[in-house]
């Protein structure tokens, strides 16, 4: 990013040394944020966690994208002491169903398809190829999303396949703890009732319900949708995305499985929303996401418990929300992770990713004393990020045929940023995507989402042409064979589970 492109208008006041950082709330947030700080600086920093055993959380962050994976081999976090202890599962992708029009699904995997030439990309050959007779459905081109249509999972030599979890997120939590204080992290136990702020607009402590002051140097705020720091205590704005993203409400709710996971989770559209399918080794985390302006809570409410299999094993919970995002992510001498910076629904698990990043963004930004510097270039770069998830979500909803319900007459008739439509007219009009350096969905995401939501490219790079067709279809086949045989000789994926990680004691 050009150093024009940030704000730097943040005051000039002399600055205090970070010596105590202190996190404000616990869960997936907090513990991320933990882990991180304390294993890169557990040494030099004074780490102090506070949170509330009676103040619950959304508690319905089950499923990741493989950026995990990445921010656990940063922690040297054991992979199969981690899934043992959250009672995870494999996810190779998401199964959308129903989106472009009832009865239709495809998937989008963590995969590449095919093999890419320096100057256009697989799908051109695809496409060319499919004209010609001499190419099969583009899912036969990609180890993942074979691997997941067919329930098979594996680890490959050299990290041949690209891979994220289901977990327990309250699981998830606990074992942050543990590996967060032994890396010396002091958790304190208390609700906050007061966030003081000094005279320089600064955050000094935070006032707990039992009268203790817990005073810090630089603060973290990961109270979720309360941002009880950045936005009551700092007064930072919020920038609302509900005019794209009309839904606000979800059910979320945990029942028994009733057959073995599948490595993969499922988005299934209905009326006025969607539902999740986040199959563990234990139990199946289940919810519905929904617009209260199409559909009541009631009528919500029977639409998922009539769509659910097994016992129910915990009442349904609700949530509402706000989608949108903090119009600074680091304002002063404080930092909102998770639900207190932003919030886009969970279509393609971005949620945990987003605290992942804004807590590598910290750890890479982190101050000696808090610059003005250092605070614009974090905003920039989060919010750039934040905008490109946005888009790709939106995009979900923008490219469906479904009229059959006002929710998707709606939202067939809204605009749509214009940074999304671009992207969108390119791959129609070229069969061309791009990808911008720092972004989290790659070309390959961007292509599988569009032709699994029915846009085809009106044509492709002429470099295709340049290969003969006898060449062309031993190319595609090469490449089939391959991805069919690779995928073919895994396990199936709970045989896999069972002997790799198999589901400790919560």
């Amino acid at each position: 990013m050009r150093t024009t492109d940030v704000d730097t208008s943040d005051d000039d006041r002399p600055r205090t040394p970070v010596r105590r950082v202190v996190i404000a709330g616990g869960g997936t947030a907090g513990w991320m944020a933990a882990a991180g700080i304390s294993k890169l600086l557990g040494k030099t920093l004074e780490i102090i966690l506070v949170e509330s055993e009676e103040i619950g959380t959304v508690g319905v962050g089950e499923a990741t994208i493989p950026t995990l994976v990445t921010f656990h081999r940063a922690l040297d976090i054991a992979e199969q002491e981690f899934m043992s202890a959250v009672q995870g599962t494999i996810k190779l992708g998401i199964s959308f169903e129903n989106w472009l029009e009832r009865g239709h699904r495809y998937i989008h995997s963590f995969g590449v398809n095919g093999k890419d030439h320096w100057s256009a990309g697989f799908q051109h050959f695809w496409l060319r190829g499919r004209a010609g007779g001499l190419a099969s459905g583009y899912e036969d081109y990609c180890v993942e999303l074979q691997a997941a249509l067919q329930d098979r999972f594996g680890h490959l030599p050299r990290n041949g396949i690209n891979y994220a979890y289901h977990m327990d997120a309250s699981h998830y939590a606990r074992f942050l703890r543990r590996f967060s204080e032994a890396n010396g992290v002091k958790r304190v136990e208390g609700k906050i009732v007061e966030v003081g702020v000094g005279d320089d607009g600064d955050i000094c402590n935070l006032r707990l319900e039992d009268g203790t002051d817990i005073r810090g140097d630089f603060f973290v705020d990961c109270t979720g949708f309360r941002a009880l720091l950045i936005g009551k205590a700092l007064n930072v704005g919020y920038e609302d995305w509900s005019h794209w993203l009309f839904n606000d409400s979800a059910l979320a709710t945990q029942t028994t499985a009733v057959r073995d996971a599948v490595p993969y989770t499922r988005a299934i559209a209905g009326t006025a929303g969607w539902q999740w399918r986040i199959p563990l080794q234990h139990r199946v985390g289940n919810g519905i996401v929904y617009a209260s302006r199409y559909i009541t809570d009631d009528e919500a409410r029977h639409e998922f418990l009539s769509s659910l299999e097994g016992e129910i094993i915990k009442d349904p919970w609700p949530v509402r929300f706000r989608p949108g995002r903090r119009m600074k992510c680091w304002h002063r001498n404080c930092v909102a992770l998770g639900l207190a910076g932003s919030f886009i629904e969970p279509l393609e698990s971005t949620t945990i990713h987003l605290i992942q990043r804004g807590i590598m963004h910290l750890l890479q930004l982190f101050p000696q004393v808090v610059t003005p510097a250092a605070i614009a270039q974090y905003n920039a770069q989060l919010a750039e990020e934040l905008v490109h998830v946005r888009d790709f979500v939106v995009m979900h909803y923008h490219l469906t045929h479904r009229r059959d319900t006002p929710y998707w007459r709606a939202i067939a008739q809204m605009d749509i940023p214009g940074t999304l439509q671009h992207r969108i007219d390119l791959f129609r009009e070229t069969g061309s995507v791009f990808h911008v350096p720092g972004e989290l969905f790659g070309a390959n995401s961007w292509i599988q989402v569009m032709m699994g939501q029915g846009v085809m490219p009106e044509r492709y790079h002429p470099t295709a042409d340049a290969m003969s067709e006898d060449g062309l279809g031993r190319f595609l086949d090469d490449i089939r064979t391959n991805v069919l045989s690779t995928a073919g000789t895994l396990p199936p994926h709970m045989d896999y589970m069972r002997s790799y990680a198999p589901a400790g004691k919560p």
